[in-house]
């Protein structure tokens, strides 16, 4: 099962662990491809069988979702779970390579990379 840490106070972008990147990240996917198809919360947790409060919660950023949530997510929004982690991802390596191009690298940069297997 591949899990996302709680985010907590680490804002979009900003320098926390990876993990509550990696959440943040998730989140904003689904909501942008939610909101490119023109499609309400209600609709995708519907299609899903997620409550709307928590994938609102999730979208955010500020819950803690299992792979089998985020699959159901992906999948009400004609998405594979690979196909998330994937875009998911490329987004952290471009931010990280935005911040090491700012010359703003963590004791940990060396592993700002990382494979997810679905």
């Amino acid at each position: 099962m591949v899990s996302f840490g709680a985010v907590g106070a680490v804002g979009a972008g900003g320098d926390g662990d990876e993990t509550a990147r990696l959440g943040l990240v998730v989140g904003h996917l689904l909501r942008r491809e939610r909101l490119t198809q023109g499609r309400t919360l209600k609709d995708v947790s519907e299609a899903a069988g997620i409550s709307m409060p928590y994938l609102s919660e999730v979208e955010r950023g500020r819950k803690e979702a299992s792979s089998e949530v985020l699959a159901a997510a992906a999948q009400a929004l004609g998405l594979d779970l690979a196909d998330l982690l994937l875009l998911a991802g490329d987004e952290l390596a471009r931010r990280a390579r935005r911040r090491a191009a700012r010359g703003r690298t963590s004791p940990t940069a060396q592993y700002d990379s990382f494979c997810l297997a679905a």
